[in-house]
C-alpha cells in the first residue's frame, strides 16, 4: 500500500473505532488467514467501513468489500478511499446486458481474494435482513473451496442512518458466526433462506 493511503487508513480506522468501538466477536470460527466470503446484513452505507475496522489487520489486507459504484464513485474522495485504502471491488447496482454484476467477484475470488459481500444488494429499513439475491448461490457453486462466514452488524443503522451523512456516536459490533456451505442437492432458494438465517441468528447471539 502506498504511504498516503496507509496513513489514512489508521487514521480512519482510529477514528472508527473512536466513534463506534469496531468491536469483532468471533463466535463460530476464529479469524483466520484463508480464502472466505463474509456476507452480512445491510442497513447503511457504513456498514462497508464498519467491517473493515472490525478484522484483524491481517485479514484486511486480504479482504476486499464490495461497494456500489454509483454511490463510493460519485465523487473523487469518495472514488479515492474505496479504491486506495479500501481496494473494494465496484458493483453495478443497475443491470447491464453486456456485463455479468458478478464478474468483479469472480475476477477477485479467482485471484485469490476473500471479499465482503452483502446479499440483499441494496440497504434495508427493518431490523430483518431482506431476501437474500442469487449471487451468494452463484459464487458458493462456482468457488466450493472458499469459506463461507455469516456476520451480523448491529446498530450502524443507528449510526448513519439511511439519508444522513454525518455519523452519530454509537457503540457497534460485527457477529462472526459458524461457516456454512452449499449442501449437496440443495437448490437456490433453499441455500439463500439458510444463508439469510444463518446471518439473521446472529442478531440474539
Amino acid at each position: 500500500m502506498k504511504l498516503l493511503p496507509q496513513v489514512f487508513g489508521w487514521l480512519l480506522l482510529g477514528f472508527v473505532r473512536l466513534l463506534t468501538g469496531a468491536q469483532a466477536r468471533w463466535l463460530g470460527c476464529p479469524p483466520k488467514a484463508e480464502q472466505r466470503i463474509y456476507f452480512a446484513n445491510h442497513q447503511s452505507h457504513a456498514d462497508l467501513v464498519m467491517i473493515w475496522a472490525a478484522l484483524p489487520q491481517e485479514l484486511r489486507g486480504i479482504t476486499r468489500p464490495i461497494a456500489a459504484k454509483d454511490y463510493w464513485t460519485a465523487s473523487p474522495f469518495r472514488a479515492w478511499i474505496t479504491r486506495e485504502v479500501f481496494n473494494a471491488i465496484y458493483v453495478n447496482r443497475t443491470k447491464s446486458d453486456d456485463q455479468d454484476p458478478l464478474e468483479p467477484l469472480i475476477q477477485a475470488l479467482t485471484q485469490g481474494d476473500s471479499i465482503i459481500l452483502f446479499p440483499e444488494g441494496t440497504r434495508g429499513h427493518t431490523g430483518e435482513p431482506q431476501a437474500f439475491k442469487s449471487g451468494l448461490y452463484n459464487l458458493a457453486r462456482q468457488f466450493p473451496q472458499v469459506v463461507l462466514v455469516p456476520a451480523w452488524i448491529n446498530n450502524v443503522q443507528r449510526l448513519m442512518p439511511k439519508g444522513e451523512v454525518v455519523p452519530v456516536p454509537m457503540l457497534c459490533s460485527v457477529t462472526f458466526g459458524e461457516p456454512i456451505g452449499l449442501q449437496d442437492h440443495e437448490d437456490r432458494t433453499e441455500f439463500l433462506a439458510r444463508a439469510r438465517q444463518a446471518v439473521l441468528d446472529l442478531r440474539e447471539a
